[in-house]
């Protein structure tokens, strides 16, 4: 059975919030934690690695120890360490550690306490009152637990895109090595690049007699065969997620995948356009009658009923069907649109790569400009910068940018909008710089007007430039904190402020809708990834996807311009 990198990551993050639940020693802790980050971010996966002879140990944060580890779960599917410290622990307690509201220290607190020792337990604390008489849990947080728990129970478990990628890419490229397969491809809402994914949807097609369907139950992942048919098959992976593949002729192909990749209202709508035509629409093509007179193309589908192609991203019933129509479809933004990122770190800070690597790493991708925007100094955690150090900071960039051709490095920072809405620094020295990110990344859980409010304040501020991550979501962790984003998104055009779609996976934030907000608003929006290595930088596909589907387009993006332009704009004028 293959092991993916995110699997052996969250065995790594679990194995350290197990750790965290015995209070064993913090090095050991952090040491876990960031070598999941590392695996996280591998470009490849560490079976591959394995398999070319690849010395693991050469990795950051990955000594000989962890390299042993990492090649024992690869072989044995299993984690051993973590394994034995389930053991020694109730399940039940693990599973609080994923309940928004708490952590580690919290979990430890509820157990040794109030021998509360799974979430049944914390639930009937909760409603008796007894957790509020805990150190650190107040009743808001009480609150903020019970609605965690009611949530976990309602929530279908999807993973976030680029997890679910690691899983289809590898598929997808099996496949197609099978003697007589002409395509596969991803359908579904992976196809049309939402946050999380709660299957894949496979198409193939093949020449006749290929044995597709035999072969794919025989994958060394499938664990439970649910289905098996001469065309269709579902299976289920050793990870618990579901895979649904169809063998469809070539003909159909286009029907198909225009079918399953949805959305259902999308088709739905498409199809009730073809009734009014007279046509009936379905996977295997456009009928008139009887007779099948499109189908082999996505493009054929639209053209039958009068459209134009519509990208996946945005098929979802929200306009694009009329856009069509009149001929006002997006023009929706592209990578080759991205002149520079605007939101990255160093190991000045929380980052793991020096201010040369993140700077060369940059012009690798053809880049025009990289902001380098370490933490301000309330971020302690992450060793935020004083002034001082900023300047210090940013006299090496002048050095830096004297010795570099063909990019240009701008003098930045993502400084903390504070509780009073203030920001972390004085104008003093943010006006010295090229750039601005400001952020939230404490009081998450301000009423909604106070969380609104003190972001504004913050950017009546003439040095505030970009919102960064704008809800503070944590897909599948933490909930968007309450926000007025109809008053952010009107503060920011009248400001000349532009927000971010931030590119971690785990953000994706802004989400598609506020950007479809933002757009309509004429507010500029900033694609950056929040890179903390070298190769965080790649998440900048991301960002693009999550931006297309806000039906953003380069114009709307205000690093698609040159940097000329793009100082203009920074100066708020």
């Amino acid at each position: 059975m293959t092991v993916y990198n995110a699997d052996i990551a969250a065995m790594f993050v679990r194995t350290a919030d197990l750790l965290e639940l015995q209070e064993a020693n913090p090095f050991r802790i952090r040491a876990y934690r960031q070598a999941a980050r590392t695996i996280d971010e591998l470009p490849k996966s560490l079976t591959s690695m394995l398999k070319e002879g690849e010395d693991l140990s050469e990795l950051p944060h990955i000594g000989k120890d962890l390299a042993g580890k990492i090649a024992d779960i690869v072989n044995t599917g299993h984690f051993n360490v973590m394994d034995e410290l389930e053991r020694e622990i109730p399940p039940g307690l693990v599973d609080l550690l994923y309940v928004e509201g708490l952590g580690p220290k919290r979990v430890s607190a509820l157990y040794k306490n109030l021998d509360i020792k799974n979430p049944g337990d914390l639930r009937r604390a909760a409603m008796s009152g007894k957790i509020q008489k805990l150190p650190r849990f107040s009743d808001k947080i009480t609150q903020k637990i019970v609605h965690a728990l009611d949530a976990r129970g309602t929530q279908q478990k999807r993973l976030k895109w680029v997890r679910a990628e690691q899983i289809a890419g590898p598929m997808i490229e099996w496949l197609k090595k099978i003697n007589g397969v002409k395509q596969a491809i991803v359908a579904g809402s992976f196809r049309r690049r939402q946050d999380t994914v709660g299957d894949l949807d496979i198409l193939v097609t093949c020449k006749k007699g290929t044995p597709v369907i035999e072969q794919f139950v025989k994958h060394e992942d499938v664990t439970e065969i649910v289905s098996q048919g001469k065309t269709r098959s579902t299976v289920i992976l050793g990870n618990g997620f579901q895979v649904d593949l169809r063998v469809v002729p070539e003909i159909s192909y286009g029907a198909a995948l225009h079918y399953f990749t949805g959305s259902k209202a999308h088709n739905i709508a498409v199809r009730e356009m073809g009734v009014k035509r007279g046509l009936k629409i379905n996977e295997y093509g456009v009928y008139k009658g009887e007779k099948r007179i499109a189908g082999r193309t996505e493009q054929e589908v639209y053209k039958q009923v009068g459209l134009p192609y519509i990208e996946p991203e945005i098929r979802e019933k929200r306009g694009e069907l009329e856009a069509a129509k009149e001929g006002k479809l997006p023009n929706l933004v592209d990578i080759r649109d991205i002149r520079g990122d605007l939101h990255s770190h160093t190991s000045a800070t929380d980052g793991r790569a020096t201010l040369r690597e993140m700077a060369e790493a940059a012009k690798e991708r053809g880049y025009e400009y990289l902001a380098i925007t370490d933490h301000s100094q309330h971020l302690t955690v992450a060793n935020g910068l004083d002034e001082k150090r900023l300047r210090k900071q940013c006299a090496e960039i002048d050095r830096l940018n004297e010795k570099l051709k063909g990019i240009t490095i701008l003098k930045s920072i993502e400084v903390d909008i504070l509780a009073d809405g203030t920001l972390d620094l004085p104008d003093s020295v943010l006006k010295e710089l090229d750039l601005r990110v400001c952020a939230v990344h404490y009081k998450f859980d301000l009423p909604a007007e106070k969380q609104t409010d003190r972001i504004i304040r913050a950017m009546d501020n003439p040095y505030f430039n970009i919102l960064a991550h704008p809800t503070g979501r944590l897909i599948g962790e933490r909930s968007a904190y309450r926000l007025d984003m109809e008053r952010i998104v009107k503060a920011a055009r009248e400001r000349a402020c532009a927000l971010e779609v931030n590119a971690q996976p785990e953000r994706l934030d802004l989400n598609d809708i506020n950007c479809r907000m933002a757009k309509e608003a004429g507010v500029m929006l900033s694609i950056s990834t929040d890179a903390h290595t070298t190769g965080q930088l790649d998440y900048m596909r991301l960002g693009i996807a999550q931006a297309r589907r806000g039906w953003i387009e380069a114009t709307d993006v205000v690093n698609t311009l040159p940097l000329t332009k793009l100082r203009k704009i920074l100066k708020r004028s």
